[in-house]
């Protein structure tokens, strides 16, 4: 039953945390529904920047002024004037639905890839890729460390707030619990992503503790 009711309460402090931390910015690449956010999303949504990657491919046919990218031939504007058999790397980018059920449940949903950029030589792409996909050191709030106990087991857990407003859960060793139950704050690691088409919007993603 104790095991229960932490899920819950994590639950809705993870998902209401992410709803006040997440904009509804239309001029973002991953803003996928129309108007404004309170029209576009429901209330118990948030979509957020999930991931990046650089992709390799070659050009294909040439329409007009744009061109195919094989091998998947998706179709993308001939900014650099590539000719057909040309080598290109491609950004790719990914984004996230977060949603909770009436039991306070999250789902999380990724969308497929989808391309929005070419570059001519992979250096360059790379260096788009490090500016989106920022690694960090911080200290955040520690909001507190707990047990749960089941069938004799008993596992540790810490929440974290993160600099984007959302709360997280981790499990850690006894060693770690005996540590942190006494501190307020920690340092972690984080990767930020950020919104390719609005640099202020972005997603923390914990990446582990930092000592």
């Amino acid at each position: 039953m104790r095991i229960k009711i932490w899920g819950l309460l994590l639950s809705a402090i993870l998902l209401g945390s992410l709803l006040s931390a997440c904009s509804s910015d239309s001029s973002s690449v991953f803003h996928t529904g129309s108007g404004s956010g309170s029209e576009a999303m429901a209330p118990d949504t948030a979509r957020v920047p999930w991931d990046y990657r650089i992709v390799e491919g070659k050009v294909g046919d040439l329409i007009g002024s744009d061109m195919t990218i094989l091998p998947d031939n998706e179709l993308l504007p001939n900014d650099g004037n590539y000719a057909t058999g040309d080598p290109v790397w491609t950004l790719q980018y990914m984004d996230a639905e977060i949603t909770t059920n009436s039991e306070q449940k999250n789902s999380i949903h990724l969308s497929s890839w989808n391309t929005i950029k070419s570059f001519k030589d992979e250096k360059s792409a790379k260096e788009d890729l490090a500016n989106l996909k920022v690694s960090l050191k911080t200290e955040v709030d520690l909001v507190g460390v707990y047990k749960t106990e089941y069938n004799g087991k008993t596992r540790n857990f810490a929440v974290v707030a993160l600099p984007s407003g959302n709360r997280i859960k981790q499990p850690i060793s006894d060693e770690r619990y005996k540590t942190m139950k006494d501190q307020k704050k920690v340092e972690v690691l984080l990767e930020e992503v950020h919104d390719f088409a609005n640099y202020d919007y972005a997603y923390a993603k914990f990446r582990g503790w930092a000592n």
